[in-house]
């Protein structure tokens, strides 16, 4: 029967590089300043998309459906990605 291989059993699969404590904080803030931009400002076009009766036309769906679409990335992925750079590693494990 064959067996499993895994990551651990490929030498070099996945190199790591030493990267200094300041740029895991540098890029978790600046992440965490794009994903609340992100969050307000699509929340802000889907708010006026909705509340304006002459912004609702056809061609405008597709500008909410990107805006929708990148408003739950900011949601979702931002803080995720914040705090793996908070603790400068994946925090959810191998399954995760």
């Amino acid at each position: 029967t064959p067996q499993k291989m895994t990551v651990q059993d490929v030498p070099g699969a996945f190199p790591t590089v030493d990267v200094p404590d300041h740029a895991h904080y540098t890029i978790g803030i600046v992440i965490l300043i794009v994903g609340i931009t992100g969050t307000l400002g699509n929340f802000l076009v889907i708010y006026a998309f909705c509340r304006s009766r002459s912004l609702q036309t056809p061609a405008n769906v597709f500008i909410i459906n990107l805006a929708i679409s990148d408003f739950l990335m900011s949601i979702t992925q931002s803080p995720v990605f914040f705090t793996n750079s908070l603790h400068k590693r994946w925090i959810f494990g191998e399954k995760g």
